[in-house]
């Protein structure tokens, strides 16, 4: 475009102080969960609400809906894919739906969310979900209102569901859910009759932390991850966030007798880092200077983790360089046992932990509650038995306590209902685009093998990263693919890798 209009002129200069805002929101959501102390839980809460009420109130403002509208007809004669467009089309779509909800309830749910993670916090140290109701109590309550607000034509869960995986609907979920239920459920049963109980131990001894959280670093400046540009915390939670394209932060926890723990949420969000740090810089503060949706996000994050942090090309590079790490704790193992214990399929009950074949199904279970909850078929204080009686049906086991169980995720302390089904889609988007990768790239399996993730890095940026948010969900799958959203490569690729690993 060879001169911009003076309203998208002045439409960019709103959106990047009303991104400001979001921004500094985040770094007092971050520090709130990596070094704030508890007892400043009641202030963080009003400084949130605040930041979050007036970000709202700004961007839902008669001025910016004349700004839009003023910009409608010109942009729909602009070149679909440019900047200037995108931003006119995302951001009308975005205000209109603003300007359903009202700003105290914004600011409300963030004063509530705030207040409602460090309950979750005690709640899930000492195992009691009793301690963590009142709030959950709330956050359902300002949920369901968000949802009539923003209104609905067939789930209240297709109002929530939409501000994290625009357009997608309740009934196409549920039905990619059926689909995967169907093959997976089988195949666990198969794998649980052959499995060793104690076919992942050489994974369970202890390692020194330090050295855990060392070999993870190691791991993350090899897939490119800019530590000019980032840096990684620790955290309760696993979670990513950023607070500009040049400043994204990651966090992991540490078990010192468990390293997977750390290094897979370490790859894992790498994957959501690289995403962030490879946004195309014109899209910085404008809002499109996010990922597409939380879905494709996620894809990234478990292609990373699962397709190539899983697979015998990554290890076939890193067990080397474990055992020189860890020479008394890897001294006796040899490659084909610790592959197949990293890949072990067992029912557990932690959801970050779970193996590729079983952790839809823990999606599902948290999708069916949710879905439960908001429709109100499940009483918020029979929870953790509702919880358990869906982990016995679809895992065969029974949480021991509620830290194990209900209380074990830190999204719905956080406010966010109809966040977990992208998770699952995001499994089925990263097969899809790994497996348009391998087409691409010759050899691309060969130079994970040599620890070069240089090549992918690329394909990743131009194909998915630097679009930001230009694309709903649906028209990025198709532009990098040639297909629609489907279960299809996913199962395949699960039936193929498992079926190797334990002769199905």
């Amino acid at each position: 475009m060879e001169s911009e209009p003076k309203e998208l002129q002045e439409l960019k200069r709103r959106l990047g102080e009303i991104r400001d805002l979001h921004r500094a929101a985040a770094v007092l959501s971050w520090d709130q969960q990596t070094y704030m102390p508890p007892g400043g839980a009641a202030a963080r809460a009003e400084q949130l609400a605040t930041l979050q009420r007036t970000a709202h109130i700004w961007f839902t403002s008669d001025e910016v809906g004349q700004l839009l509208e003023a910009l409608r007809a010109p942009a729909a004669e602009w070149d679909y894919d440019s900047d200037e467009a995108s931003l006119v089309r995302v951001t009308l779509r975005d205000y209109e739906k603003a300007r359903r909800i009202p700003p105290a309830l914004i600011a409300e749910l963030a004063r509530v969310s705030t207040l409602a993670y460090e309950a979750w916090v005690k709640a899930k140290a000492m195992a009691d979900f009793a301690l963590f109701l009142p709030h959950l109590e709330k956050i359902v309550d300002l949920n369901i209102q968000i949802a009539e607000a923003l209104g609905y034509q067939e789930r209240l869960y297709d109002a929530l569901l939409d501000q994290y995986e625009p357009q997608m609907k309740t009934a196409q979920v549920a039905a990619l859910f059926d689909q995967l239920k169907a093959e997976l459920v089988p195949i666990v049963k198969d794998i649980a009759r052959q499995t060793d109980p104690d076919d992942d131990a050489l994974l369970r001894r202890p390692m020194d932390v330090q050295k855990q959280w060392d070999f993870g670093l190691a791991v993350l400046r090899d897939m490119g991850f800019d530590f000019n540009r980032g840096r990684q915390d620790r955290s309760v939670h696993p979670f990513t966030t950023a607070f500009s394209i040049d400043d994204v932060r990651l966090t992991t926890r540490l078990d010192p007798n468990y390293f997977p723990t750390a290094l897979f949420g370490t790859i894992h969000e790498g994957g959501h880092g690289l995403y962030e740090q490879g946004l195309a810089p014109t899209l910085e503060r404008t809002g499109l200077d996010d990922g597409a949706s939380l879905g494709i996000h996620e894809s990234q994050s478990r292609l990373w983790e699962n397709l190539i942090g899983r697979s015998r090309a990554f290890w076939s590079h890193y067990f080397p360089r474990l055992q020189q790490m860890f020479p008394e704790q890897m001294r006796d193992v040899e490659f084909e046992p610790f592959y197949r214990a990293i890949n072990s399929v067992k029912p557990s009950f932690i959801r970050v932990e779970a193996d590729e074949v079983t952790y839809n199904l823990h999606i599902m279970l948290r999708f069916e509650l949710e879905n439960d909850m908001l429709e109100r078929r499940v009483r918020l204080r029979d929870l953790p038995e509702a919880w358990n009686a869906k982990m016995e049906e679809y895992l065969g086991i029974v949480p021991p306590n509620d830290a194990l169980g209900v209380l074990q995720d830190v999204h719905w302390s956080g406010g966010m209902l109809g966040y977990f089904p992208t998770y699952s889609l995001g499994n089925l988007y990263s097969v899809q685009f790994f497996e348009k990768a391998k087409r691409d790239i010759s050899g691309l399996m060969d130079q994970i093998a040599r620890g070069d993730f240089s090549e992918l890095l690329k394909w990743l940026r131009q194909n998915i990263h630097q679009h930001g948010r230009k694309y709903i969900p649906a028209e990025l799958v198709l532009k990098v693919t040639g297909n629609e959203l489907a279960a299809t490569d996913y199962i395949r690729y699960i039936k193929q890798k498992f079926g190797e690993l334990y002769s199905l």
